[in-house]
């Protein structure tokens, strides 16, 4: 199974519903909440897709996106978070890859993706 996870800036969860419409069948989103996570699915390809969207996961600003499945419209999450900011034009923040939980804050680096272009951050920047 692969994982996406991005995180959404100020991005409002009708909107990112509207964006994962766009690419994925049969969506269903936001189910009912399990206390503030809100579970949705999909399909692409043929193939279920969990969805779970995290509000305030990241300072109270971001919501975390999560996606899972066999088969997904996007393969990093770096490719996902480009084409939510292109559909939301809200800051988009993912990891390059390679980071676990529990790394130390000082090393961990994201990209930042906003109206100034894409670079790779410490999450406090």
């Amino acid at each position: 199974m692969t994982d996406l996870e991005i995180y959404l800036r100020n991005a409002e969860p009708e909107a990112i519903a509207e964006w994962l419409e766009a690419h994925l069948d049969g969506l269903a989103f936001p189910l009912p909440t399990q206390g503030r996570m809100l579970k949705g699915s999909g399909q692409y390809r043929g193939q279920p897709v969990n969805l779970s969207l995290y509000p305030e996961a990241a300072g109270k600003q971001f919501h975390c996106l999560v996606m899972e499945g066999e088969s997904l419209p996007w393969q990093s999450d770096l490719d996902c978070a480009r084409s939510a900011w292109r559909a939301l034009d809200k800051e988009v923040r993912c990891s390059p890859g390679g980071w676990a939980e529990g790394d130390p804050v000082e090393e961990n680096q994201w990209w930042k993706l906003d109206q100034h272009g894409e670079k790779l951050i410490t999450w406090s920047s």
